[in-house]
């Protein structure tokens, strides 16, 4: 299989970037994106070239750590799929690809292809958790959740923080995955006692990061390489609102930790 490629070559953050083209005939329908970039890099190590640099961890769709732009889609043209996921059968033989970094300000580009992600772990750290003394593992059965909670917590938790829903936003907004982190623990019961609290700490991190507003337009649904619904946008935003209008956001939860005693009166 004969295919050609202009990726973006960026040696740093300063420095200046271009497309490069490089051709191949050593490709089969059967490689994955990230394997053609591998044959590619292995042809430039031999002329003693610098690789190409970009992500990759478990190349199964489940890390998040792959992703780029191809022909102006991100991970693709394949939906429901991370780049590792997308094969060379999905092209036309002869076909050019065009592949470059996801672009947003929220994610500065490192490398060529390699982006950094770390606003995404911050807005984590911001509110995804739940504050409990877990102490030993309780029961599977002790916790009674309804079935449709429990189905909507699971497909918000598929999200692998890739950050393909913000390099399709034409605004570069987080809220398809900022609402999934937040959907995921509040339709749970461990997650109810900080679910205005997270929502407003999340909502606000992601502002902070210089991400930009969501407009409903869609094009974060599309990229997902996990599918995940628009719907935990709208729960984002109603425990966004119940919260402000709640005045939660004024309170200020004292941290208590495990085994303190309790104030006497």
């Amino acid at each position: 299989m004969r295919l050609a490629l202009e990726v973006w070559r960026q040696r740093s953050p300063e420095a200046p970037g271009r497309f490069v083209r490089y051709e191949t005939t050593e490709a089969s329908p059967d490689m994955s994106l990230l394997e053609l970039l591998d044959v590619v890099n292995e042809g430039l190590v031999r002329k003693g070239e610098e690789p190409i640099a970009f992500d990759s961890d478990c190349r199964e769709g489940i890390c998040g750590t792959c992703g780029f732009m191809v022909n102006g889609l991100a991970h693709g043209p394949l939906q429901g799929a991370a780049a590792c996921q997308v094969y060379l059968r999905n092209f036309r033989d002869g076909e050019t690809l065009w592949i470059e970094p996801f672009r947003a300000k929220a994610f500065p580009l490192l490398k060529d292809l390699v982006i950094n992600r770390s606003a995404l772990d911050r807005i984590i750290a911001a509110g995804g958790y739940v504050t409990v003394n877990t102490g030993n593992a309780p029961e599977a059965s002790t916790s009674t959740i309804r079935k449709d909670c429990a189905e909507r917590a699971m497909d918000a938790a598929a999200c692998i923080a890739c950050g393909a829903c913000v390099a399709a936003c034409p605004n570069a907004s987080t809220a398809l995955f900022t609402g999934a982190k937040i959907t995921h623990l509040g339709n749970l019961p461990e997650g109810q006692p900080e679910r205005g609290r997270r929502a407003l700490r999340m909502v606000r991190a992601a502002a902070a990061e210089g991400f930009g507003h969501c407009t409903f337009a869609g094009e974060c649904e599309t990229a997902c390489p996990k599918s995940i619904p628009l719907q935990v946008i709208t729960q984002m935003n109603h425990d966004y609102l119940a919260a402000r209008l709640s005045g939660e956001g004024r309170a200020q939860p004292r941290h208590i930790e495990p085994g303190t005693p309790k104030r006497r009166r």
